[in-house]
């Protein structure tokens, strides 16, 4: 076969010409503003994905002011589970024992987004993170603890999808500071007055954070005028000013658990303060004064998802629990202190570039497990255990959610039987348990090891559903909700009034 070379030299001149002309092309500037694709970069503002960390974090608009006034009431829910982060009302304000056939007085009831986040309880205003949809915002409101009307408002611009409900958390109050946690790990504090926002931070782009599956369930701790957070990062533990936003310790972080849903419990343990969280891959203790690691366990590893915070006991006991595996129940861990080996800061550093066991062995305490719980003796998907009277009380998953008080040994003591509470919230105040269903029917009850006696039951929400969130009470006004309303309640004695 003959080849004629004007065949082969066309096809060649002609690519050759094609490529003088892109590179000519591409010399006018045309396309001066292309860039190389990077995965993650179509991602909005704070969405989820490897570029995450190069976003810088939203920024926070104006306040809009309401019509609402604060009440003239003193009483003070600052925190998630109350001002000893235990579950319990402390106050002396008493309750009724007993209802009337319409059940308590309601006195507000306020739409919101999707969700379980709940409020905060100060100087008559309740303070909660809520999603505003059609903003796509996270938005802090204040709204009277008198009749709901909103006080002000403020947001930050952040995309999030219905994921189970949006939001999760509650705000933590310190001072003249709120300070909250949003679904994609952003905390921001509010002034509780004028609704200015004076700081913002992203635990994920900031601090290596990776926002849980169910977005960000961890409330903001605030213990010895710090703001403890955990971002589960190259640090297990952050400590921040809660006033300006800025870095006072960091705790180390060696086997790089992440993020779970469950919230920093402080404990006393052997004189020291101690911050204790349930990471991905465990359990651990950090020092409060300094961020240093004093104890781990492998123990108690998340399945699935990890949503209850420990519960710290006496005697350096600690109750976890979960639900979300079939397979898991319970666990009490006891922490000792180690007779051998020696501990100091000091010696941590000189031994930086030995192994993580060795170093592991300068810890100061050790957690052991005590004993372990199946999920039929007691297991829990959300909410957390209230230690009470040398006792614990709590709803177990299994069965529907039955209401149980069980020793310190786990035995059950009693049970509420046909009286069930799915998920719901609960919490313990003036002698009594108050406890809600999935759909938004409260219960009343003796809060006692002897029994269980209900004293009485009503439905806050008709045709409610996923009624979850965390329930916050101050001179006798119980907010409550379901996943799109939000309720207060007169519960408080005649008497009182």
């Amino acid at each position: 076969m003959k080849i004629r070379w004007s065949n082969l030299l066309l096809p060649g001149l002609l690519a050759v010409l094609g490529a003088w002309l892109i590179v000519a092309w591409l010399g006018t500037g045309s396309l001066g503003n292309l860039q190389i694709r990077v995965p993650g970069m179509d991602l909005p503002a704070g969405g989820s994905g490897s570029s995450q960390e190069a976003l810088p974090p939203p920024v926070a608009g104006k306040t809009i002011r309401g019509d609402g006034q604060p009440a003239d009431l003193a009483g003070s829910w600052p925190w998630f589970r109350g001002p000893r982060h235990d579950g319990i009302c402390h106050d002396m304000f008493r309750l009724a024992r007993s209802w009337p056939e319409s059940g308590p007085a309601l006195l507000w009831t306020v739409e919101m987004g999707e969700g379980y986040a709940s409020p905060a309880i100060h100087d008559g205003c309740a303070y909660v993170l809520d999603y505003d949809e059609q903003a796509k915002a996270d938005t802090m409101r204040c709204l009277s603890l008198a009749d709901g009307r909103e006080v002000w408002r403020n947001s930050y611009p952040i995309l999030v999808t219905r994921n189970h409900g949006m939001s999760r958390t509650v705000p933590a109050i310190i001072d003249d500071c709120v300070i909250s946690l949003g679904p994609r790990c952003h905390v921001a504090c509010w002034d509780t007055k004028t609704g200015d926002c004076r700081w913002l931070v992203d635990l994920a782009g900031q601090y290596g954070a990776t926002v849980p599956r169910w977005y960000a369930g961890q409330c903001p701790l605030i213990d010895r005028q710090q703001l403890v957070l955990a971002p589960c990062g190259e640090s297990m533990l952050i400590a921040l000013d809660p006033k300006t936003g800025s870095l006072l310790w960091k705790s180390p972080n060696p086997r790089g658990w992440r993020m779970t849903h469950a919230s920093i419990v402080p404990m006393e343990f052997q004189g020291r303060r101690t911050y204790v969280y349930c990471g991905s891959g465990g359990v651990a203790g950090i020092d409060a004064e300094d961020g240093t690691l004093l104890w781990d366990s492998t123990a108690w590893p998340e399945q699935f998802a990890t949503s209850p915070s420990p519960v710290p006991l006496p005697d350096g006991r600690i109750f976890l629990s979960s639900g979300y595996n079939s397979k898991v129940g319970s666990l009490m861990l006891q922490l000792r202190k180690k007779v051998s080996g020696t501990f100091s800061p000091q010696t941590v550093r000189k031994k930086e570039n030995e192994s993580f066991s060795e170093k592991r062995f300068l810890a100061p305490f050790s957690a052991e497990v005590a004993f372990r719980l199946t999920p039929k003796q007691f297991n829990s998907e959300q909410q957390t255990p209230i230690y009470f009277d040398g006792h614990l009380f709590a709803v177990r998953k299994r069965g529907g959610g039955q209401l149980v008080c069980m020793d310190l040994a786990g035995d059950e003591l009693w049970n509420s039987g046909s009286d069930r509470f799915g998920h719901g919230p609960y919490m313990i105040a003036d002698g009594l348990i108050l406890a809600m269903d999935n759909r938004g029917k409260l219960t009343m009850a003796e809060a006692t090891s002897a029994h269980y006696r209900r004293l009485g039951q009503w439905t806050v929400f008709q045709d409610g559903h996923d009624a979850w969130g965390p329930m916050a009470l101050a001179d006798g006004r119980l907010i409550v909700r379901d996943m799109t309303r939000m309720a207060c309640l007169d519960i408080g004695a005649k008497s009182d009034k």
